[in-house]
């Protein structure tokens, strides 16, 4: 099955100094990316919050960033003023190159995300290709978080399950942005909030809030972060969540006519 991800900006990064560069901000370490692999990092700003989630993938020996569209004049600006006097240079390919979705299908030069979904580029536009909510369900079911602009710099990796099995965050590649706060609660502490797939019977919104009557928390219990429709009256979701209360009701909005429930913990 094929998606195009027209909601996707690409990011062309090269020069003498791109790998030490890209090295220095981002969460993973660069010198472990495979070939026609895709590696999960997240651009943290000093606080260690999450501004947004990136797949490098390496082509021809330059580097190459997918994020969300309206994330990217953010990650272009940033990458821009911490370059500084390297010898990067940091391209808009968006207009040049198209994104596609695989799930479950296999195609030459496609870069793998895990077992089941990869990421197609082309300089052309492809046909036959399936609605975007097939991917958005795929990627729920994968627990592939995404991060929007509305929840830029709300949550630090562990949040979003980021450092389970490293697949986001290494804890032995040295400093990034934020890499203090994120190796502190690594080694010092324990996340009081995950990444949890959710459903609900009624439509959610990213950026709704996740609520338990009893939760001590002056904030939320959690909110939501990635939504799909997968029928005319069921809504799976991922939500960053309360770990102590995943076993309470939980409802949306602090309404208790609107109860969720979570589907994998």
């Amino acid at each position: 099955m094929k998606i195009a991800l027209d909601n996707r900006s690409l990011i062309k990064v090269s020069g003498e100094d791109a790998g030490d560069f890209l090295q220095s901000q981002f969460s993973n370490d660069l010198k472990n990316i495979k070939k026609n692999q895709i590696q999960v990092n997240a651009y943290c700003q000093h606080q260690g919050k999450i501004i947004a989630i990136i797949w490098v993938f390496k082509y021809n020996e330059y580097y190459y960033l997918s994020l969300p569209k309206e994330l990217k004049e953010i990650v272009l600006s940033r990458l821009n003023i911490f370059k500084l006097m390297s010898k990067v240079e940091i391209e808009d390919f968006s207009e040049k190159v198209y994104q596609y979705g695989l799930i479950k299908e296999k195609i030459e030069k496609s870069f793998k995300i895990n077992s089941n979904l990869s990421l197609l580029t082309s300089t052309e536009r492809l046909t036959n290709c399936q609605e975007d909510f097939q991917w958005e369900i795929a990627c729920i079911n994968e627990g592939i978080a995404e991060i929007y602009l509305n929840m830029s710099e709300r949550f630090i990796p562990q949040a979003i399950n980021l450092d389970i099995n490293e697949i986001g965050v290494s804890f032995t590649k040295g400093c990034y942005p934020g890499q203090e706060v994120v190796a502190r609660m690594h080694y010092l502490g324990k996340p009081k909030r995950r990444l949890f797939r959710f459903a609900s019977n009624f439509e959610v919104f990213i950026g709704d809030s996740l609520d338990v009557s009893d939760s001590k928390s002056l904030k939320s219990s959690g909110q939501v972060i990635r939504v799909a429709k997968v029928s005319n009256n069921e809504f799976h979701f991922l939500g960053v969540f309360e770990v102590e209360h995943t076993r309470d009701l939980i409802f949306i909005n602090n309404d208790s006519n609107r109860l969720v429930r979570i589907i994998h913990a």
